[in-house]
């Protein structure tokens, strides 16, 4: 049995611990936001955040997440209330097909919460592991721009600041 923490909530899975984080999830967890893709890490569909940092869970094996911090698109917000980064994605119309969207968003939160004042390079560097072949890379690049915006302003309002000098 394998313990996992997922959106932060304890699970105890059977699972070979070759098994990659993405089966888990999708087949065993009923979290069917991360796709598979390419299984080999290079289209970034199935990208999950671990301890933080953006990983591909096809090649994550689930073993190596075994008391570790997973956060899935699942984890961001919920369909009453999206999370920043959600809110941005529909604001922009950021989808088309829909299939790399989650793994977006799960590669830009990971860059947006290690770094908040990304700026328009950081952002393209930091999704450029993750292929969109509907071709709505402008749409994502802006929905990643407002969703930061969002996460700022929300963050300068939690801790009492207001941008203006003293």
């Amino acid at each position: 049995m394998m313990k996992l923490s997922v959106n932060g909530v304890p699970h105890e899975v059977e699972a070979d611990p070759a098994t990659p984080l993405l089966y888990v999830l999708r087949n065993d967890l009923k979290l069917n936001g991360a796709k598979f893709g390419c299984g080999l890490g290079q289209c970034g569909a199935c990208t999950v955040m671990v301890d933080g940092k953006a990983v591909f869970s096809c090649l994550t094996p689930v073993m190596l997440v075994e008391g570790r911090q997973i956060k899935t698109v699942e984890g961001l917000g919920t369909l009453d209330e999206p999370g920043p980064m959600q809110a941005a994605f529909i604001e922009e119309q950021a989808a088309q097909c829909g299939y790399c969207i989650a793994g977006m968003m799960m590669r830009a939160q990971a860059l947006l919460e290690a770094k908040p004042d990304a700026g328009d390079a950081d952002i393209r560097q930091a999704l450029e592991p993750n292929l969109c072949r509907c071709g709505t890379h402008m749409r994502i690049l802006r929905a990643v721009a407002r969703a930061r915006d969002k996460m700022r302003s929300t963050s300068a309002a939690s801790s009492g600041t207001t941008g203006r000098a003293s």
